[in-house]
This record gives C-alpha cells, structure tokens and sequence, in this order.
C-alpha cells in the first residue's frame, strides 16, 4: 500500500494521478484551493505539466516524491497541480508570466503565486536544492517584506494582462501579395536545406509550416519552397523520429538529423502530419507519403482508439524509467531475432554509426525508401516487401512483450477533431473509404459524448465514461474546421449544420469587440485575465483556425459578415506576419486565400459524393467544395440537380460554364496532375 494519497486520487487526469501518492499534499485546480490559501495565508503554487513530459517526471522523483521537501511545501504551499491538456487556459496564463520574469518557458511549468491566484515568481525544472531555496526565500520575503511582493505582483500581472494585446485597426479592402513573399524571403534564411525544417536543434515536426510551405510554393510556382517542403516531409518519414515499426512520429528530435527523437508520441502531432503527408502525395505522388499515412492510421487505431471511437492523447517517451526503452533495440537483439535476415535489415535501417544513440543501443532509421533501395541493391520490390513485412512482424511480436509506455488515455476534444481530419484528408489523398468512416466515427463521438446538446457548449475532455471542463477556444475552432472538412468530403449536411451552430456560439461566448477576435476562455471564465491565441505553433493558434473557418463558412453561406470578420483577423496582423513566418503560417494560408485565386466548387447530381471523392486525389489546396443531390446550402441555391453529376467552379461566386467531367473540372482549377 501507498505511505500517502492526496486529493489527486479522485481526478480523472492520468497526469494528477500520477501525483496522487506523492507526499506533497496536491489538490487539483479549483475556487477552494484558492480559498483554503487565502484562509491559512499561504503562497499557492501552480505546478503544470503533462503525462508524457520526461522532465516533470524527473523533478516528480528528485523533488515532489521526497518527504523532506514535501514537508516543506506543505508548510507554507497550498500546492495546486494542473494537466495543461486538460487548463491550456491556465497553463497560457502563467506560462506568459514566467516567460515575462524569465524570457524563457517550458515543462513542468511552476509558479507561486498570491492567495488570489496573482503570479509573483516562476520557472521550469528546479534541482531539489535549488527548488528548497527558492521556498524558503520565497516565503521569507512574504512575511517579511509584503509590500514588496504585492508590489510586485501587481506589476507582473498588469504586464500578463497587457502582453499579446491585438488592436482592431481598419480592415485592409486589398492584401498586399508582397508581404507574403517577404514573410517567405525571411523564413529561407533558417532553411536546413540539407536535412529540412530549421537549421537549428532540436528539431520539431511544424505540420502548419510545412502544409503552407508546399501551399505557397505551388501557387507561386517557387521550387526551392516546393524541394524544401518535401525534403522536411521525406526526411522526417525516414528518420528516428518516426517509429519505422510501429508507425507513428515522436514529439521532436534533438539533433538536426531527425535521427534522436524525445520518443513521447502525441496525438496532436500525428494528426496534423496525417493532413500534411495527404497533401503531399497528392501533390507529387510520393510512395513513401502513402505508406507513412497507412502505417501512422494502423497505429492510431490499434494503440491510441478507444472502443467508443474517441482517440487517447499521448504516449510517453519512457519505460521502465529509461527514455526509448521500448523502441530501441542492442545489435545482439536484431543478430539474434533476425537471424539470415539480420544482414540487409541491419543495413537498411542503419544498424551503424549512423543509427547508434548511446550504451549499444540503436535506433532504426533509413537512408532511402523501399524503392531506391530495390533499385539500388536491383532486387524485385515486391518481394523485398514481403520480407521486410516478415521481419517487422516478428520484431514487433517481441516488442509488444516489453513494458509499454505509459498511455495517457484520457480523450482531449480539440486533438481529436485533429486526428479525424487528418483521416479525411488521408482517405481523400489515398482513396481509401475505410478512413473517411474513422473520420466519422470519431465526429459522431464528438457529438455523442462532448456537445452539450441543450446549451450548444463543447467539453474539453473525457476519461473513464465522464465527459468534463467547458470547452476552450481550441476545441471550438478545431471541431468547426474538422466538421466543415467532412462536409466537404462527404457532402453530409449534418456536419455543415454542426459547424454552424459551434461558430454561432463561438462568437456569442468568446468573440471580442474591441480587438474584434477571439479569447481563449469563454465570457464565464473565472482567471485573473482572459488571453488571446495569435500565434501559430505545434498547434496552429486557434483564432487563426476560426479566420480560417469563418472565410470558409462566409463562402458555403453567403454571408459577408463571416467574410469581413475573417477580414479583419487578418487586417490585424498582416503587418506582422513577415517578422516570423514559422508563427503565422496559418494566419499565411489565410492570407493566400485571399491574395490568390480562391474557388467554391459544386458538384451535384446523383453520384455527386462519389465525383467528389474521386476528385480527392489531386492537390486543390485552394477551394471549398459543397454539393450533393439537392439544396441544403445558399451556396447550392441557383445550381441545377438533374441525374447527372454537374461541376461548377466558381470564384468570388462567379461560375465559369458548368461540365459533367472531371477532367474539365480539374483543368478550370488549374490542377491537373
């Protein structure tokens, strides 16, 4: 049995159970946390972090599971613990805070703060002596000094509240195409031009840059954009960072090679990079991109899915106590397991110098795909196939006998609208049916278990039956793109409708007037500010996603308030987006939406869905599609319905002379492969 259990016990949070039987006495975040601190007068501290974060487990075991410092954080801590995948809303707050005192930040997350929830000092990861110090000096000047501190506090907050501030200004009528180019001009500069992405460690997989990347360089016809974008994208498909067995990419590499990855495994990433492989097989054809989708989606559904058809968040990068254990492998191991085999496998994937980590473990990774290497080593590609199949297979029938890493297996809304989009694009790229019924199976866990059907609100998470926490601007924006993409692919009216109605509510519950954007917390939120997300990262940020899905919505519904309103998002920060490219590539492809050629297209008729999804196959990163076999939409209203499929391609709602064949219509969007 346990010597202690704290209140983390009854969360839901795979990440605070963890902590449940540290000594430190956690409670999770709420009012009665902050009112117990203001009662005992007591410092609060906001410790944030995330199941898979390698070094939250580190400080957990130096710090937070020794007695001698938890005796001390009891004493004069209310000490609150918080998933940030669960409170993104909190972890945005304080983080800002300790990037303000310390220009940097990170996971775990920990900041002390006043009674009343005001931050006053932070960090990252603290050695245990170095963490005591800090408590008691803390503490220290609290008692001694308090005007000092509420001083400070004061400052430090007025400056979390005013930082990220956006100013509505008057909204551009024409973009100026040459601020992308200089945006794209800019971003070259930091090119790997050898090994793709930036030419800095470690390395990150940016699914937003590399969609808008190969976006932009098609439309404007740059090559060296195009052979960048599919460097990074082949590169990081061959690398360590991908689990060459098992499918599947790693949160980052820490080396310029994609070669050593941190070997946690999110669901956020993977579905972005399911978008961002689909697009890229449909614009060159690539093998590899088709057997990375397949082999990441068979992961997916065998590791990550839940019998209700709602995805899991993450895996973690350690087993066992060791980072990668259950990825890498010993040369004697493969010798062994491999037998006559061992000698081309150890050779195609780098049982070498090259793929050598540390303490005679090796990570696989490849110099070439399946097809260079048949025509390297001039050998029959089907049947090099079938042995590599064979050796996989007996590979992972072992592996799957190690002890796995830990599965943070509660189901986080935003995410998940990720991973069924990356499904619809994979099933359109692919022309694969089966991964268009994943995407809707997981949508219609969306509506089933995380929409509030009498209120219309979103939950942010569901673990163990119980959906909870009001949604964030994330899920929001996520859920009405995702939705918009299986209306698209699917022509189902009941997704356009759903998508709809969460916009409606959207700028009801967080739009706001003065900015003319989007907070991240609804208008019932209960922290000390409400923040706004601007810039794209790992996640591109959410009131880029909803400028997006409003452009989108404004074009299906004609409706010019929702096209103004994308307008001025953009109007905003259009000054800006050529000071960073890597933070506003999606605020970029809205940008290339309306500086370059945009198209609406129906299709109707009888087999309309099926003309559509034929039509999936082809790079079209520059149109919206509606149809069906009748009106559901205005933008369907002065289209004919007769029995056989009709296209219409039409820009700014200006149809060109509709036709019944694909081909023509491919040709009217300037996209034949």
């Amino acid at each position: 049995m346990p010597r202690f259990t704290n209140d983390l016990i009854n969360s839901s949070s795979p990440y605070l159970l963890q902590h449940a039987h540290n000594p430190v006495n956690w409670v999770e975040w709420s009012e009665a946390a902050f009112d117990k601190a203001k009662k005992e007068n007591k410092l609060i501290l906001i410790s944030v972090g995330y199941s898979a974060c390698h070094w939250c487990h580190v400080m957990e075991r130096e710090s937070f599971e020794n007695e001698e410092v938890a005796a001390l954080m009891n004493q004069h801590l209310i000490c609150i613990k918080v998933d940030r995948e669960e409170r993104p809303d909190v972890d945005q707050i304080y983080m800002n805070a300790v990037q303000l005192m310390t220009q940097q930040g990170g996971w775990p997350l920990n900041c002390f703060a006043l009674p009343d929830g005001r931050p006053i000092f932070g960090g990252t990861y603290f050695k245990k002596e170095q963490w005591m110090d800090i408590i008691e000096q803390l503490w220290n000047t609290y008692k001694k000094d308090k005007k000092r501190v509420l001083d400070y506090a004061k400052q430090l907050t007025d400056g979390v509240i005013n930082s990220e501030l956006v100013e509505a200004i008057d909204p551009i009528q024409e973009f100026d195409p040459i601020r992308i180019k200089e945006m794209v001009q800019k971003w070259k500069r930091n090119f790997d031009f050898d090994e793709g992405g930036n030419n800095r460690a470690p390395k990150f997989p940016m699914p937003n840059n590399y969609e808008f990347l190969l976006r932009y360089g098609v439309q404007n016809n740059d090559q060296t954009v195009i052979k960048h974008a599919h460097k990074t994208i082949r590169k990081m498909a061959l690398g360590g960072i991908y689990d060459q067995l098992g499918g599947g990419f790693s949160r980052y590499s820490v080396d310029t090679l994609w070669k050593v990855p941190h070997f946690e495994k999110m669901l956020y990433d993977n579905g972005q990079l399911l978008s961002v492989y689909a697009k890229a097989y449909q614009q060159s054809g690539d093998k590899l991109y088709k057997d990375t989708i397949d082999q990441t989606i068979d992961w997916l559904l065998r590791e990550m899915r839940h019998l209700d058809h709602g995805f899991y968040s993450a895996l973690d990068a350690d087993s066992e106590g060791v980072e990668g254990k259950f990825y890498t492998w010993t040369k004697d191991e493969l010798i062994e397991l491999c037998g006559d085999d061992y000698e081309w496998f150890s050779e195609f994937y780098n049982v070498n110098p090259i793929g050598y980590w540390e303490e005679g473990v090796y990570i696989l990774l490849r110099s070439h795909t399946k097809e260079e290497w048949c025509e390297i080593k001039n050998i029959e590609l089907d049947v090099f196939i079938k042995q590599l199949e064979k050796v996989h297979q007996k590979l992972n029938s072992i592996r799957n006998k190690r002890i796995r890493p830990g599965l943070d297996n509660k189901q986080l809304t935003a995410w998940n609208a990720m991973a069924l989009k990356g499904l619809i694009d994979a099933g359109l790229a692919l022309q694969n049916p089966l991964y268009i019924q994943e995407a809707k199976n997981t949508a219609n866990w969306i509506l089933k278990h995380q929409l509030n059907t009498e209120t219309g609100q979103l939950f942010r998470t569901r673990k163990d039956g119980v959906s909870k926490i009001s949604g964030f601007l994330e899920d929001y924006a996520n859920v009405i793109d995702a939705f918009i993409s299986l209306y698209e692919a699917t022509f189902e009216d009941v997704w356009i409708k759903k998508a709809s109605e969460l916009m409606k509510f959207s700028i009801e519950n967080f739009f706001d007037e003065n900015s003319k954007m989007f907070f991240f917390t609804d208008k019932d939120t209960e922290l000390i500010t409400r923040k706004l997300e601007v810039n794209d990262n790992v996640i591109p940020a959410s009131n880029s996603i909803m400028a997006r899905n409003l452009l989108s919505l404004s074009k299906l519904y004609h409706s010019e308030d929702y096209k103004d309103m994308a307008q001025q998002m953009l109007s905003n920060l259009y000054e800006q987006l050529s000071t960073y490219g890597s933070g506003y590539s999606n605020w970029g492809m809205l940008a290339l939406s309306f500086t370059n050629p945009f198209f609406e297209v129906a299709i109707t008729g009888e087999d309309a869905k099926e003309k559509r999804f034929e039509l999936g196959n082809s790079y079209i990163p520059n149109a919206i599609f509606a149809g069906g076999k009748e009106i559901t939409i205005p933008f369907l209203q002065d289209k004919s319905f007769t029995k056989e499929s009709t296209f219409y391609v039409c820009e700014d709602f200006s149809c060109q002379a509709p036709t019944q064949s694909v081909l023509e219509a491919l040709v009217k969007l300037k996209n034949v492969k």
